[in-house]
């Protein structure tokens, strides 16, 4: 058996680069929401004339659409990303833009009918307002708040809940930019983790659990969450995701 040293070391070495999570196969596991997000974009994909991920890492859940639209554009903020995007996405004919996750979007208004974003960081929806043509949708599956609070605060210690990923405060942005809310599911999900290399490859992957998250800084949470893995068999946390479709009005 891996020593707590060893493990730490394999996590800390992992890429990061996309949000390909193949890695945690065997060390960490996430229940997936009821709705089946990439199914479901994949659909509607199919059926659009022209279609943007915003926020889309690597590409990877976009590369699985079975048939894209005959405009597909995706934009990504982080430059190693944007890289993995280009190549995951070249078979679909997309075009990725490089473009900061607080800058307006890059397009001409009513440019697309459909625009999907998993997990963004930020949502600036006024944009994803002035890009969509009437009667187009906004589709997305964002993290709630407390995603991950049980691992945040084996690190950090006790932390207040935050509200700023409120689904209802999210709704009322996307109407305070004057669109229409037709669908908003959520879900409180089991994630584990069976060894402490996979919790320091998830805090350096997923870098708002833990803002400035590094080995050295932690390493006495990290020995504790390993002890507690060793006795226990893993750690458990929980995510919390939902799904919110917004459409602008036809008459917009």
């Amino acid at each position: 058996m891996a020593t707590f040293e060893e493990l730490v070391e394999e996590g800390a070495a992992a890429p990061v680069e996309g949000w390909d999570f193949s890695w945690f196969a065997g060390r960490a596991t996430e229940e997936r929401p009821p709705w089946g997000y990439a199914r479901l974009m994949g659909r509607r994909m199919a059926e659009a004339r022209s279609g943007l991920d915003v926020q889309t890492g690597g590409g990877e859940v976009l590369a699985t659409i079975p048939a894209p639209p005959p405009r597909l554009a995706a934009t990504e903020s982080w430059p190693p990303n944007v890289a993995v995007a280009r190549r995951n996405l070249a078979p679909l004919g997309a075009t990725v833009y490089e473009v900061a996750d607080d800058a307006d979007l890059p397009f001409p208004a009513e440019e697309f009918d459909l625009v999907v974003s998993r997990h963004p960081t930020r949502i600036l929806w006024d944009e994803i307002a002035r890009v969509l043509r009437p009667g187009g949708a906004y589709l997305s599956q964002q993290i709630g708040d407390g995603t991950n609070h049980e691992l945040t605060e084996a690190m950090t210690g006790p932390v207040p809940a935050g509200t700023a990923r409120d689904p209802r405060r999210v709704v009322a942005a996307a109407e305070a930019a004057g669109l229409t809310v037709v669908d908003l599911r959520e879900a409180t999900l089991r994630v584990e983790f069976f060894d402490v290399g996979a919790v320091v490859h998830f805090l350096r992957k997923v870098l708002w659990t833990v803002p400035g998250f590094t080995v050295e800084a932690y390493r006495d949470q990290l020995k504790a969450v390993h002890d507690r893995i060793q006795a226990e068999g893993s750690f458990l946390s929980h995510s919390r995701r939902f799904l919110i479709e917004a459409v602008k009005p036809a008459g917009s």
